[in-house]
C-alpha cells in the first residue's frame, strides 16, 4: 500500500505498518502528515484483513514532534478551531484528528509503536497513544517541547501519568529531560526491548503474535482495559461481564479445541 509522500504504508500479512517518512525533519509531523496519519489509522481500523498496526519512523528517528518550523510560520485560525477540545461534547460525533493526527481516535484493534530513535514532544504523545511501545537501545523519549515553551496538547499530560504514575510523569513533564531506552523500560514507558536497529522487526514479531490469537475476545479485553479508567469498579465489572458474554461463542470454540487436544504443553495452533 502507499499513502501521500510523507507516509509509507505496507501490509505484512495481517499487520499494517505505517511509517512516517520525513527523515530530513526527523519525522516531525506537519498538518498534512497529521491528516494522513489520521486517515491511515481510520482505514486500518475499518479493514477486516488488518489485525494489528505498527507505527514507526523512517531513518534514525521515530518522531521529533510537531514541525516547529512550520508552526513558526503561523497556523491558521481554522486549524486551531478544528483541534480545539473545550468540553467533552467536542469529542462526540464523527472522529476528529488531533494535532499529531490519530491521537484522539479510539481504535478497536491494537497498535504498537516501534521506537527506533527520538520519540520526543508530540512524537512521544504519538507513542503514548499506541497500546504498546517497543524500543531499541538507540530509542529515547522526552518532553523536549518544554525547552521551547510549547505545551502538551495531544494527550501527553493525560496518558503519561496513567502509564507511569503521577510522580514519574511530573518529573518528565516538568524537566523535559531525555529518557533513554533502559530507563523507559524500567519505569514502564516502554514494554518491550529490541536489539540495536531492531525496533521495527521486534514490533512486527510482537504484532504477528497478537494477530494469531482469536481476535474478538482479545479486542473485547483490550476495550475493557482502556475503558475502565473512567468507570467506577462496579461499572467496570459490569462492562467486563457484558464483553465476556458477547464473545462467549469464541471462548466455547476455544475450550472445545483445548478439549480435543490442541494447545497442550504450551503449543499454539492458529485459528
Amino acid at each position: 500500500m502507499t499513502a501521500d509522500s510523507t507516509l509509507r504504508i505496507r501490509d505484512e500479512g495481517p499487520v499494517r505498518v505505517i511509517a512516517i517518512d520525513r527523515p530530513e525533519r526527523r519525522n516531525a509531523v506537519d498538518p498534512e502528515t497529521a491528516q494522513a496519519l489520521f486517515e491511515a489509522f481510520l482505514a486500518f481500523d475499518a479493514d477486516p484483513a488488518a489485525r494489528v498496526a505498527v507505527l514507526t519512523g523512517c531513518g534514525e528517528a521515530f518522531c521529533a514532534g510537531f514541525d516547529l518550523t512550520r508552526a513558526a510560520q503561523g497556523m491558521p485560525e481554522a486549524w486551531f478551531e478544528r483541534m480545539a477540545i473545550r468540553a467533552p461534547e467536542d469529542l462526540e460525533g464523527p472522529p476528529r484528528p488531533g494535532p499529531m493526527g490519530p491521537t484522539r481516535l479510539s481504535l478497536s484493534k491494537p497498535t504498537i509503536a516501534a521506537v527506533n530513535g527520538a520519540a520526543v514532544a508530540g512524537g512521544m504523545e504519538l507513542a503514548l497513544w499506541c497500546d504498546l511501545r517497543v524500543v531499541a537501545p538507540e530509542g529515547y523519549f522526552g518532553v523536549f517541547c518544554r525547552r521551547w515553551g510549547v505545551p502538551l496538547i495531544d494527550g501527553g499530560a493525560i496518558r503519561l501519568p496513567r502509564l507511569i504514575g503521577q510522580g514519574r510523569a511530573l518529573d518528565l513533564i516538568l524537566s523535559g529531560r531525555k529518557v533513554a531506552a533502559e530507563e523507559a523500560l524500567a519505569i514502564g514507558l516502554a514494554e518491550r526491548a529490541a536489539p540495536p536497529g531492531g525496533a521495527l522487526s521486534a514490533a512486527l514479531e510482537l504484532a504477528q503474535e497478537l494477530a494469531r490469537f482469536p481476535q474478538a475476545c482479545m479486542r473485547a479485553d483490550r476495550r475493557v482495559a482502556l475503558a475502565q479508567w473512567s468507570l467506577s469498579a462496579p461499572e467496570a465489572f459490569a462492562l467486563e461481564w457484558r464483553s465476556a458474554d458477547a464473545f462467549a461463542a469464541e471462548g466455547v470454540h476455544g475450550a472445545a479445541r483445548f478439549a480435543a487436544g490442541k494447545g497442550r504443553g504450551g503449543a499454539f495452533d492458529e485459528l
